[in-house]
C-alpha cells in the first residue's frame, strides 16, 4: 500500500489463529439472533496432533528420537558429534524437560574393539615367545618378529584403500593372521640356523640356503590363499561380510610371503652368529630339551607307523569317515548369538484393547524391567509406527543393559528370569530378544528368528496358524513363540438403509465424513509458523468416542455434503461456515442405520503373491536352528496342516538356510582350489593328494572341539574349518618338498626320503603349529564384548590343530609312500606303452 508518495506500508491482518485461545471466540452458528461460539460447543486445547501415541522412559513421559547413521559413516564419529550437540540443545529446552541418552550402540563397539585389540596384542606376544622358545636365540627371533608388525601394517593399509572399517571381522582377521604370517619366516630362519649349527657361516647360510625353502614357502602361501577363493566369490550379505575378512587375511599373508623371501634372509645374515654350546637362558635350555625329547619319541613311533603302513592308512580312512558323521552331528547355526547389551521387545495385547488400557500395560512391563538390577534403562512407545505395524495393541520396547563388567548375568539369563514376571501381567505378552549386530531381512518381529506360513486359502491359513503356534509353545524347543496374525479386532458395522437416508436427504459421503469427523482425528485447518506447520484437529469429545453407545447419540445434517466441501484447511473461518450450513435439520444415525458387531483383521500380510502369517521365536537353551526346523515340521504334521500350507524361513533364518546349504559346497570348493594350485606348483596330479590327505584329521578335531564346547557350526566356525585347510596342509608341504628334493638330488629311496624329511622338518612343523595354535587360543578363551562372535573361530582352529598335529605326522609319510609308488608305477606303465625300457625307482 502506498501511504504517500514517499512511503510504502505492508498490511497485515489477524486472519491466522495460532493458539487454542484464538479459536475460543470463533462464531460457528446463530441461534435466536445470538452467536454460538466454538467454546460453547467444544473444548479447545493446545495438544499433540495424535492422541493415540505415547512414549515413556524410566517411568516418565518421553519423546523418543532414534538417530541412524548414513551408509559408510563412522559409528563412533556420528555418536560423538550427536553427544556434543546434546548440551546446547538441552540448554534450549524448558527447565522441566530433560534430554537424556538412553541407548548408545558405540559403548559395545568401543568395548569390543578394545577387547579384540588386547587379544591381538596378547596373540602377538605369544607368537613371538613361542618363536623364541623354538629357535633358542633372541637374535634368531628378530627376523620372524619383524614380519608380524610389518604384515599387519600392510593389511591395515590395504583395508584403508579398500574402504574397510575396523570391526569384529577385520580385527578377527588380523588376530588370526598373527599365527600365519610368521610361518614362512620360521621355515627360512630354522633352515638357516640348522646350517649355521652345522658350521656354515651365517652370511653364506642366509644367502644360499634360503633358496632351498623358497619353493616350499611359495607353495604354502599360494595354497593358503587358494582357500579364500570360495569366500571371495560368495554372494549375498554373508559374502560381503566374509569378503572383508578374507581380503584382510590374504593381504597379510602376501606381505608375509614377500618379507620371508627378501627381508628375512637379509636379517638372518646381519643378526645371526655362530653358536657354541647350549643356550644360556634357562627357558631356552628347557625348550631345547623338550624339543629333543619330543623328536626322539616321534621318531620311534614314526618307525612303527612306517613298518605298518596299512594300519596307519586305516586310521586315515577312519578319520575321513568320521568327518561325515561329525559334520552331520554337530549343530548348525548362522552367526553366533551375541550379548550386545541391548534388547528389543514387543508387547502384544488383545486385538480389541483400547489405547488407555494399552498404555497401562506398557507402564506395568516397563516397571518390571526397570526393577531388574542388571537393566540400565527401558524406553517404550505405543503408536507412531515404531512397533510392528504401528497397531494400538502393539508397543515397542528398547532395553539397555548395564555394561558386561557391571552386571551379573548375560542377556539370555536376564530374559529367562524376566519371563515369569511378565506372565503376571494379564491381557498382554512381552517378547524380548537380544539385539544382534548382524541381522538379515527388514522384517520386524517379536523374536530373533522367523518362519513364514504361506497359503492361497486365507481361511485355512488363519485356522491352522494358531494351532501350529500353540503346538510349538508346548514343544519346549522354542521360546517366545508368537505370530503376526491379527484377525480378531472388534468391528462395529453401520448398516445404512439407503432408502431412508435418501428420504432424509443424507448421502453416503456425508455419513462417511461425519464418522470421520467424530472418530478420525480430522485435520480441519493448518497453523503456519515461520519454521513449522501445525494441524488443527477435530474429533468428538473423549466421553463420546470411547464407548460403542456413542453411535446412538450421533446426529447428521441433511446437507453435510455441502458443508464438507466447504472445509478449507487454509481458512479457519470455513469451519464456521461449514457448521453453520449443517445447523438444520439434524437427524440421528439410528433413524436410517442399524449397528452390528463383528470381528475384523487389523492387518493382512503377504509374502510374494501369497497371504502369509509369520511365526517368530527364539531358540531354547542348547537348541539350534536345525532343531527349530524339526520342531516346526513336527508341529505342522501334528495339527494336520494341508499340503497347500507351506512354510519358509524368513529374515535371519533365511540366511541360515542358505549358509547351511552352502557349507559343504564351500569346503568342496576350497579343496578343489587347493588341489588345482598344488597341482600347478608340483606339476603332478598325485602329490597334491598327499597334502590334501592331512585335512580329514583337522576336520575331526574342529568338529569334536565344537561339540565339546557346545558351539554351533556357524559361519564363523566354518571360516575356522576353511582356515584349517590352509594351516594343516603346510605341514604336508614342508614334508613333501623335502622328500621330493631328497629323491631328486640325493638319490634316496622313497622310504629314506620321507623319513629324513620327517626327522629334519619336525622342528619347523612343530613351531608353525604351536604359533598358529597360540594365535587362535586367545580367541577361543576370550571373554568380554563381542567374544561370542570370535570364540567359534578360535575353538575350531585349536581343536583342528591339536588332532591334526598328532595324526598327520604319521599318516602323511605313509600316504606319501603309497602315492610315490603309484607315481612310479604309472610312469613305468607309460614308458612301457611308449615302447621304452621302463622307469627305475630310486
Amino acid at each position: 500500500m502506498e501511504a504517500s508518495s514517499s512511503l510504502r506500508v505492508t498490511l497485515y491482518a489477524n486472519d491466522q489463529s495460532r493458539r487454542a485461545a484464538d479459536y475460543q471466540g470463533l462464531v460457528v452458528a446463530y441461534r435466536n439472533g445470538a452467536a454460538v461460539k466454538l467454546r460453547d460447543v467444544a473444548e479447545i486445547v493446545d495438544s499433540v496432533e495424535d492422541l493415540r501415541n505415547y512414549g515413556m522412559s524410566n517411568g516418565r513421559t518421553a519423546v523418543q528420537v532414534q538417530i541412524f547413521r548414513q551408509p559408510g559413516a563412522n559409528f563412533i564419529d556420528v555418536v560423538d558429534r550427536v553427544k556434543a550437540l546434546m548440551t546446547p540443545l538441552g540448554a534450549a529446552l524448558p527447565a522441566d524437560v530433560e534430554m537424556r541418552l538412553v541407548q548408545d550402540r558405540t559403548l559395545t563397539i568401543r568395548s569390543s574393539l578394545n577387547e579384540i585389540g588386547l587379544t591381538l596384542l596378547i596373540t602377538i606376544l605369544l607368537a613371538v615367545f613361542i618363536v623364541y622358545l623354538s629357535l633358542k636365540s633372541v637374535r634368531a627371533t628378530i627376523a620372524p618378529s619383524v614380519c608380524v608388525p610389518v604384515s599387519l601394517i600392510g593389511a591395515v593399509g590395504a583395508m584403508y584403500l579398500l574402504g574397510y572399517s575396523l570391526n569384529n571381522l577385520s580385527l578377527m582377521a588380523l588376530t588370526i593372521a598373527t599365527g600365519f604370517i610368521v610361518d614362512d619366516a620360521i621355515v627360512v630362519v630354522e633352515n638357516v640356523i640348522r646350517r649355521v649349527e652345522s658350521g656354515e657361516p651365517p652370511r653364506s647360510a642366509a644367502l644360499n640356503r634360503a633358496n632351498e625353502v623358497a619353493p616350499t614357502i611359495v607353495s604354502m602361501s599360494l595354497s593358503l590363499l587358494a582357500v579364500f577363493l570360495p569366500i571371495l566369490f560368495m554372494g549375498g550379505i554373508v559374502g560381503r561380510l566374509m569378503r572383508e575378512f578374507a581380503m584382510t587375511l590374504s593381504v597379510a599373508i602376501l606381505v608375509s610371503l614377500v618379507l620371508s623371501l627378501t627381508a628375512t634372509p637379509m636379517l638372518c645374515s646381519c643378526v645371526l652368529r655362530e653358536q657354541s654350546g647350549p643356550p644360556s637362558f634357562f627357558l631356552a635350555r628347557w625348550s631345547e630339551r623338550g624339543f629333543a625329547a619330543l623328536q626322539r619319541a616321534y621318531v620311534r613311533k614314526l618307525d612303527i607307523a612306517l613298518r605298518r603302513p596299512r594300519v596307519t592308512l586305516g586310521v586315515l580312512l577312519a578319520a575321513i569317515a568320521l568327518n561325515f558323521y561329525l559334520f552331520d552331528l554337530v549343530p548348525k547355526g548362522f552367526f553366533p548369538i551375541q550379548d550386545s547389551g541391548r534388547m528389543r521387545g514387543a508387547i502384544v495385547a488383545d486385538q480389541s484393547v483400547s489405547f488407555p488400557v494399552m498404555k497401562e500395560k506398557l507402564e506395568q512391563f516397563v516397571a518390571i524391567i526397570e526393577a531388574d538390577s542388571d537393566v540400565a534403562s527401558a524406553t517404550g512407545t505405543i503408536g507412531g509406527g515404531f512397533g510392528p505395524g504401528g497397531a494400538i495393541n502393539v508397543a515397542d520396547l528398547l532395553v539397555t543393559l548395564k555394561p558386561l563388567g557391571e552386571r551379573k548375568a548375560t542377556a539370555n539369563e536376564i530374559m529367562a528370569r524376566l519371563r515369569p514376571k511378565f506372565a503376571r501381567v494379564s491381557g498382554a505378552n512381552l517378547f524380548l530378544q537380544s539385539v544382534q549386530d548382524i541381522r538379515m531381512g527388514g522384517r520386524t518381529s517379536n523374536a530373533l528368528f522367523q518362519y513364514t506360513l504361506l497359503c492361497d486359502d486365507l481361511d485355512a491359513l488363519r485356522r491352522y496358524a494358531p494351532r501350529i503356534v500353540e503346538e510349538l509353545r508346548r514343544g519346549g524347543a522354542l521360546l517366545d513363540v508368537s505370530s503376526d496374525q491379527q484377525d480378531k479386532g472388534l468391528r462395529r458395522e453401520v448398516v445404512i438403509d439407503r432408502a431412508k437416508a435418501a428420504r432424509l436427504d443424507v448421502t453416503t459421503s456425508a455419513i462417511d465424513n461425519t464418522l470421520y469427523d467424530a472418530f478420525g482425528q480430522r485435520q480441519v485447518s493448518t497453523i503456519y509458523e515461520p519454521l513449522n506447520q501445525y494441524h488443527v484437529v477435530m474429533e468428538a469429545a473423549p466421553r463420546f468416542r470411547e464407548t460403542l453407545e456413542s453411535l446412538d447419540e450421533l446426529y447428521i445434517g441433511g446437507r453435510v455434503g455441502a458443508a464438507t466441501r466447504a472445509f478449507s484447511p487454509r481458512d479457519p473461518t470455513s469451519l464456521s461456515n461449514a457448521i453453520n450450513v449443517v445447523a438444520s435439520p439434524m437427524v440421528p444415525f439410528s433413524s436410517f442405520a442399524r449397528f452390528g458387531d463383528d470381528v475384523t483383521p487389523l492387518q493382512v500380510n503377504h509374502h510374494g503373491h501369497f497371504a502369509a502369517i509369520t511365526i517368530s521365536f527364539n531358540l531354547g537353551e542348547g537348541k539350534s536352528l536345525r532343531d527349530a526346523e524339526d520342531a516346526i515340521r513336527d508341529a505342522m504334521t501334528k495339527v494336520g496342516a494341508p499340503a497347500t500350507l507351506q512354510g519358509v524361513f524368513a529374515g535371519t533364518a533365511t540366511g541360515y538356510r542358505d549358509a547351511l546349504a552352502n557349507q559343504p559346497l564351500m569346503i568342496a570348493a576350497a579343496l578343489a582350489a587347493v588341489y588345482i594350485v598344488l597341482g600347478v606348483l608340483y606339476e603332478s596330479f598325485l602329490h597334491p593328494l598327499t597334502i590334501i590327505s592331512t585335512l580329514p584329521s583337522a576336520g575331526v578335531g574342529a568338529f569334536l572341539a565344537l561339540l565339546g564346547c557346545g558351539a554351533e557350526l556357524s559361519i564363523i566356525a566354518m571360516i575356522g574349518v576353511l582356515l584349517l585347510i590352509g594351516i594343516v596342509k603346510k605341514n604336508a608341504i614342508i614334508l613333501v618338498d623335502f622328500a621330493l628334493d631328497a629323491e631328486r638330488r640325493l638319490g634316496m629311496s622313497s622310504d629314506e626320503a620321507i623319513r629324513a624329511a620327517c626327522v629334519t622338518r619336525f622342528r619347523p612343523i612343530l613351531i608353525t603349529t604351536l604359533v598358529a595354535l597360540f594365535g587362535a587360543l586367545p580367541l577361543a578363551l576370550g571373554s568380554g564384548e563381542g567374544a561370542e562372535m570370535r570364540r567359534p573361530l578360535g575353538v575350531a582352529i585349536v581343536g583342528g590343530l591339536l588332532v591334526s598335529q598328532i595324526l598327520t605326522l604319521y599318516t602323511t609319510p605313509v600316504v606319501f609312500l603309497y602315492i610315490d609308488r603309484l607315481r612310479f608305477g604309472l610312469g613305468s606303465l607309460r614308458d612301457a606303452t611308449r615302447g621304452g625300457g621302463g622307469g627305475a625307482r630310486p
